[in-house]
C-alpha cells in the first residue's frame, strides 16, 4: 500500500455523523461515539478524518453519505481549485453553466454564489473537526493513557492544530474578515465573533510558531502527514502575503522560514512531470506536504480527479484519454492564452496539448479555444494507468507544498527588500528551477532580469494549476485592476478591470443571517 492512513479512514468513519442540515450556520460536530476517545488508538483514526476532510466529501465512495449538505456536493479541494483558478488567466472552463462557474470565471459573483458558499462551509467543517479533536486531546483528557500513548497524542494534537491553521489560512486568504471559533468555545448555541484579517493572521502565526518544534522532522514524519517543514512553509506563505492581509510587509520573516524549509534537506525532483503523476508519492525529495488521494479508499470526483479528468477533452479527435491514464475525458477546462505565451520554446514545463486548438479564446466555453493542460496525469512512472477513473477516480496526490514554491517565495521576498538572504542566493534558486525546466543552463537569467514581475511570471510557469494564481495576482495588485488584463477577465473578451471588492470573496448570505456579528464590506 503506497499510502498511510487509508485503512484508518475506513475504520474511523464511525467517529462523526454527517452534518446534513441546511447550511444556515457554521457547522459544528454532532454527537461523537461515546467511547471513541476511550482508546488511544482511536485518536489516530479521528486524525485521519481531519486529513481526509480536504479531499473527500463523505463517508462513502465518491462522497456518498455526505459530511455536508452542500450546493454542489463536491469536496474541499474541488471548491478550492475553482476559487483559486477559475477567475484567473490560468483556467478557461467549458462547462460554465453546468458546473455553475460562470460568475467565478467572469469575476462577478455575489454572496449567494454556490461555490463560494460551499468553500466557506467546507473550511468551517474542517475547523470544527479539528476543534472537536482538540477538545478531547488535552493533557487532562489523555492523562489516563500510558506515557508513550500520551506522547503520540501530543503529536497528533500538533497536527490537528496545523490542519486547523491551514483551514484558517484559506479562510483568511479567501474571505479575510471571518468568524472565529476554537476548541475553547462551547458547541451548539455559541455565536462566533468576527475577527479581522489582522487578528486571524496573528492567530495563525501564533499557532504555527507554537507547534513548529513539536511536529516531527522531515525524516520522522510519515508520508502524507504534517512535518516541521510544512509549518515552516505555511508560515512563509503567510508572511509573503502579510501586506495584503494586514497592511504590513513581512518579507524578512518569509525569508527566515523559507531558509528553515531549505535547511531540512529537500531537493528538486529532476523530472518536473513526475511531481504530478500517479507515483508522485515517491517525490518526497521535493513535495513537502501532499493532500493524498487514493483510487480505492479516498475516491472523489473532486480533488485531483477533477483536475486530471477535467483537463482532457471529451470531443477532440486528437487528444486521447489513455495518454493521461484516464478512462474518459470530461472536457471541463483549458488554459487561457496569456499563460502559454509566458513560456520560451525550450521550457519543458510548457505542457500543453495544442493540436486542433487555438491559443486564445474567441469563445471561452468552446473546447477548441485554448490549449489543454497536460501537466497532471493518472499515469505511473512506467506509463500505465494507475486506476480506472470511471470507477475510482485518479490515484495522484495533490502537492500542496513543494520546494520550488519555497525557492520562489524566498526570491520574491529578497527582490522586495527582505533581509536574511541575498540576490545571488535567490538567483541561484531561480536558476535551479530553470535548469530543470530547460534541461541545461540555457534558460538561466542574469541578476538584472530578476524583477518582481519576472518572479510573478516564473510562478505561473512553475506553479500553474496548483492553486496559487489568484493569491499571487492579488499580491501584485493585478487580479481586479487594469494593471494586467487577460481574455474574458470581467466578462469582456479583451479583458477589463473589475471592482476591487472581488479581491475577497463574500461570507455567504446564509451565515450573515445566522450570525449577527458578521457582515461583508461592499457586497
Amino acid at each position: 500500500m503506497k499510502r498511510i492512513l487509508y485503512t484508518l479512514l475506513l475504520a474511523g468513519t464511525f467517529v462523526f455523523s454527517s452534518c446534513t442540515d441546511e447550511l444556515n450556520q457554521i457547522p459544528h460536530i454532532e454527537t461523537t461515539s461515546a467511547n471513541v476517545y476511550n482508546e488511544p488508538a482511536n485518536y489516530k483514526q479521528v486524525l485521519a478524518k481531519l486529513y481526509a476532510s480536504f479531499v473527500i466529501n463523505g463517508q462513502e465512495k465518491g462522497g456518498g453519505n455526505a459530511d455536508l449538505s452542500s450546493n454542489n456536493g463536491q469536496d474541499y479541494m474541488r471548491c478550492y481549485f475553482n476559487l483559486q483558478e477559475c477567475g484567473t488567466d490560468e483556467l478557461a472552463s467549458t462547462w460554465l453553466e453546468g458546473d455553475k462557474v460562470g460568475d467565478l470565471t467572469y469575476l462577478s459573483w455575489d454572496a449567494n454564489d454556490t461555490w463560494v458558499s460551499d468553500m466557506y462551509y467546507h473550511i468551517y467543517y474542517t475547523i470544527a473537526l479539528c476543534n472537536e479533536f482538540l477538545r478531547n486531546a488535552g493533557d487532562e483528557q489523555i492523562s489516563k493513557f500510558a506515557e508513550s500513548d500520551q506522547a503520540d497524542i501530543r503529536t497528533y494534537r500538533a497536527e490537528a492544530r496545523f490542519l486547523r491553521a491551514l483551514a484558517y489560512y484559506h479562510a483568511l486568504d479567501l474571505f479575510r474578515n471571518i468568524p472565529f471559533v476554537t476548541e475553547n468555545d462551547p458547541v451548539g448555541s455559541f455565536i462566533p465573533p468576527r475577527y479581522t484579517g489582522t487578528e486571524v493572521f496573528s492567530y495563525i502565526e501564533s499557532e504555527l510558531t507554537a507547534i513548529e518544534e513539536v511536529l516531527p522532522s522531515r525524516s520522522e514524519a510519515e508520508y502524507g502527514r504534517v512535518s516541521q517543514a510544512a509549518a515552516y512553509t505555511l508560515l512563509a506563505k503567510l508572511y509573503l502575503n502579510a501586506k495584503v492581509y494586514t497592511g504590513t510587509e513581512r518579507y524578512t520573516d518569509c525569508i527566515t522560514y523559507c531558509k528553515k524549509v531549505i535547511a531540512q534537506g529537500y531537493t528538486l525532483e529532476p523530472e518536473y512531470a513526475k511531481l504530478f503523476n500517479a507515483d508522485n508519492h515517491k517525490r518526497t525529495n521535493e513535495i513537502i506536504l501532499p493532500l493524498t488521494v487514493d483510487a480505492e479508499h479516498t475516491v472523489s470526483w473532486g480533488a485531483t480527479t477533477y483536475i486530471i479528468c477535467g483537463e482532457v477533452s471529451n470531443t477532440s479527435d486528437y487528444q486521447k484519454p489513455e495518454a493521461y491514464g484516464v478512462t474518459q475525458g470530461w472536457g471541463m477546462f483549458r488554459i487561457r492564452g496569456e499563460v502559454p505565451a509566458l513560456f520560451e520554446t525550450a521550457d519543458g514545463r510548457a505542457m500543453f496539448f495544442t493540436e486542433g486548438q487555438s491559443q486564445y479564446l474567441d469563445v471561452i466555453d468552446d473546447q477548441s479555444n485554448g490549449y489543454f493542460v497536460e501537466k497532471w496525469t493518472n499515469l505511473t512512472d512506467a506509463g500505465e494507468a494507475a486506476s480506472n477513473t470511471v470507477d475510482g477516480g485518479v490515484d495522484t496526490d495533490f502537492p500542496l507544498f513543494r520546494l520550488a514554491d519555497v525557492y520562489l517565495m524566498l526570491a520574491e521576498s529578497v527582490v522586495r527588500g527582505g533581509q536574511g538572504s541575498d540576490r545571488a542566493t535567490a538567483l541561484g534558486y531561480v536558476n535551479l528551477l530553470r535548469q530543470r525546466a530547460f534541461g541545461n543552463d540555457s534558460g538561466n537569467i542574469q541578476d538584472g532580469e530578476m524583477t518582481p514581475d519576472f518572479i510573478l511570471d516564473e510562478r505561473a510557469r512553475e506553479l500553474y494549476w496548483e492553486c496559487t494564481r489568484r493569491t499571487d495576482l492579488i499580491r501584485y495588485d493585478k487580479f481586479t485592476t487594469a494593471n494586467y488584463l487577460w481574455q474574458w477577465k470581467g466578462g469582456v473578451k479583451a479583458g477589463a478591470a473589475v471592482n476591487s471588492k472581488y479581491n475577497v470573496y463574500p461570507i455567504p448570505t446564509t451565515d450573515l443571517t445566522a450570525n449577527p456579528n458578521l457582515y461583508n464590506e461592499n457586497y
